[in-house]
């Protein structure tokens, strides 16, 4: 199936449009409705890691919701997409940006590229996404933020979260998610 290119572009306009609400609002469950009832949504953390959310419920709940929790005072501006009509693929290229700076003035942000890949399924909604980015770079940004003491108490709360040894919705060995990552 085609798609063609207007919708595309109004999709990304909406879309792109929400996020930055979102952002302002540090709540990102609201995107729910963009993805279908029956959407997934994952990526890789790493070689023992992935994340895969089955559902728009799961995408809202815990995608957007538990994952997203701490990162309030980010924004995720996209740099650029890249869109092919004919399969409905669209890969947004985006920073991930803190509010707090550092000592020098530049904003704790991660090196590297960031992104996601969608599969668009009409009637302005995602039929799947996965996120991409550099591991190395992310886990280097929050050590430096941790030694800084520069992480806010919901982030610092999601890194306890993480590190607890309690087995946390949506997180599988790699390999072993409900969906393949790819």
């Amino acid at each position: 199936m085609s798609w063609s290119r207007d919708e595309l572009d109004e999709m990304i306009r909406r879309w792109v449009d929400e996020n930055k609400e979102c952002e302002a609002q540090g709540d990102w469950k609201t995107l729910a409705h963009f993805y279908t009832e029956d959407a997934t949504y994952g990526w890789n953390y790493g070689p023992q890691q992935e994340f895969m959310a089955v559902g728009r419920d799961e995408i809202r709940d815990i995608a957007l919701g538990q994952e997203m929790f701490g990162l309030e005072g980010w924004t995720y501006p996209y740099q650029d997409f890249v869109v092919d009509e004919r399969s409905g693929s669209v890969i947004g290229l985006w920073k991930q940006i803190n509010e707090r700076q550092r000592a020098d003035g530049r904003p704790y942000s991660p090196e590297g590229i960031g992104g996601s890949w969608f599969r668009y399924a009409g009637d302005y909604q995602w039929s799947w996404q996965r996120d991409f980015f550099d591991f190395g770079n992310v886990s280097a940004l929050f050590v430096e933020m941790i030694t800084a003491n520069a992480l806010s108490p919901g982030m610092q709360k999601r890194i306890e979260r993480s590190v607890s040894g309690r087995p946390l919705p949506g997180w599988y060995q790699v390999g072993q998610g409900p969906v393949p990552l790819w």
